[in-house]
């Protein structure tokens, strides 16, 4: 079984930052990527940074020059640096792991953290 952890959400005014971290322990094999999802009241959750094994991002064009992902391989965790926030990044932030578990090498796995509580007030 793998766990993933969420912490650092919040409410912060318009222009400030957050940071936010996820980290995964459990049974683990290996972790290819990492990712960060969102998902806005009566909107569809929705990808808006990842990161591979190697390090290689995306981001979304909403996000793209003020949000940063990072990941730390060695302690299965990944960041997400929000800087610049916006009224319209208020949602809730959830992180996502594809794990290969110790009983299951060559089976990949989607986990996610609980989500965390991001709100930007105007």
């Amino acid at each position: 079984q793998v766990h993933l952890v969420e912490s650092g959400g919040g409410l912060v005014q318009a222009g400030g930052s957050l940071r936010l971290s996820c980290a995964a322990s459990g049974s683990i094999f290996s972790i290819n990527a990492m990712g960060w999802y969102r998902q806005a009241p009566g909107k569809q959750r929705e990808l808006i940074a990842d990161i591979t094994s190697g390090g290689s991002t995306n981001y979304a064009n909403s996000v793209k020059g003020r949000f940063t992902i990072s990941r730390d391989n060695a302690a299965n965790t990944i960041d997400l640096q929000m800087n610049s926030l916006k009224p319209e990044d208020t949602a809730v932030y959830y992180c996502n792991m594809r794990v290969t578990t110790t009983r299951a090498r060559s089976i990949e796995f989607s986990y996610w953290g609980q989500g965390t509580q991001v709100t930007v007030s105007s």
